[in-house]
């Protein structure tokens, strides 16, 4: 990977060694966050997330979240652009419906990146994009997570800081919501209260918050666990108060996350995974509810640290006293409302 990443590098030969079994094989899943790129020293296309979803679980469908990946280097106008990004996903998607590669539907939701601090430019964006996207565009996330220390990036670009506290993002992510398009935002803990000050200001928005709200464990967090948690949980117990917020439930096999799994001799085991992570799943999905909550793998960026198999397992062992109907929100159903995904499950809960 390139060496300005922010991101730990993938190294196939070491999660190789993963070779446990897979747990509920027939357990219906949507993965509602991943990205695709072909970026210097690191490629990840349609061709490494069909190898990692083939591993053995049942994922249906994905939900493609905006990378910076193949913006329109011809397009003159610098806002329009990432139109190139959706039409490059909306192809992926494309080629995974094709039947060649089974009942898999990769791309079926696309979230794209548009300005929404582009004012009355914004609608039009966002119509190029619902064009580009052949149906399967279901909204927009900005870069903004943003800290003050540098041992805190999770971006190749910096963010602009404070873009969510802004007038004219909030604007923008007002004209989101009735246009029926969502919001991913990818923040820190330490940024919440912006978070939850945006969801009150823009209530017909559906607001998604990525990677559990962010809890921090790297740089200056380094070894405060139990300080982030109850600032992190106490910010996360008021936007669970908010309707239109939901989370996605996964990200912390990020640098940020303070974990070091990816410093071991073998990559880490799903026993070894849920419980380091299960505090921070089961504090959320006690917030928000089964029906806000869905779970993400955020590869390749947690490629770094984890497999796919033992990620999915791990969520897998932290649900398993979990009613059926619970795990169907979890693992599907959340995420196919949230971002109208017209898949049905096929397996067992």
């Amino acid at each position: 990977m390139a060496q300005n990443s922010p991101h730990i590098a993938v190294r196939e030969d070491w999660l190789a060694q993963d070779k446990e079994d897979l747990l509920f094989p027939d357990m219906p899943i949507i993965d509602p966050h991943h990205h695709l790129w072909d970026r210097p020293g690191h490629r990840y296309l349609f061709a490494e997330l069909f190898e990692d979803v083939r591993q053995g679980h049942k994922v249906q469908a994905t939900v493609f979240v905006q990378s910076r990946s193949m913006y329109n280097a011809d397009q003159a106008e610098e806002l329009l652009k990432p139109v190139g990004e959706v039409e490059f996903a909306n192809g992926v998607a494309a080629q995974s419906a094709s039947g060649l590669y089974g009942d898999f539907r990769a791309c079926a939701g696309i979230v794209g990146c548009c300005d929404l601090t582009a004012g009355d430019k914004v609608e039009a964006i966002l119509d190029e994009m619902i064009a580009a996207g052949g149906g399967r565009f279901r909204g927009v996330r900005n870069q903004t997570a943003w800290h003050e220390n540098a041992e805190i990036a999770s971006n190749p670009v910096p963010p602009v800081p404070g873009l969510l506290g802004g007038n004219a993002f909030r604007a923008g992510v007002r004209r989101l919501g009735r246009s029926d398009l969502t919001l991913d935002i990818w923040a820190y803990h330490t940024q919440l209260s912006e978070v939850e000050a945006l969801a009150r200001a823009c209530p017909d928005t559906s607001i998604i918050l990525d990677h559990l709200g962010g809890p921090l464990g790297a740089g200056p967090y380094k070894g405060k666990a139990d300080e982030v948690f109850a600032e992190w949980g106490a910010s996360m117990t008021r936007i669970a108060k908010l309707p239109n917020v939901s989370v996605k439930l996964g990200g912390l096999a990020m640098r940020v996350g303070g974990f070091d799994f990816h410093l071991n001799d073998a990559p880490p085991t799903s026993e070894v995974l849920a419980k380091a992570w299960e505090p921070y799943f089961i504090s959320v999905i006690e917030k928000f509810g089964v029906e806000r909550c869905m779970f993400e793998s955020n590869f390749p960026v947690d490629k770094g640290m984890v497999s796919y198999r033992s990620l999915w397992n791990a969520y897998k062992r932290m649900t398993g006293s979990f009613s059926a109907s619970e795990k169907q929100q979890l693992f599907f159903a959340t995420a196919a409302r949230i971002y109208y995904l017209p898949v049905q499950p096929k397996g067992q809960f």
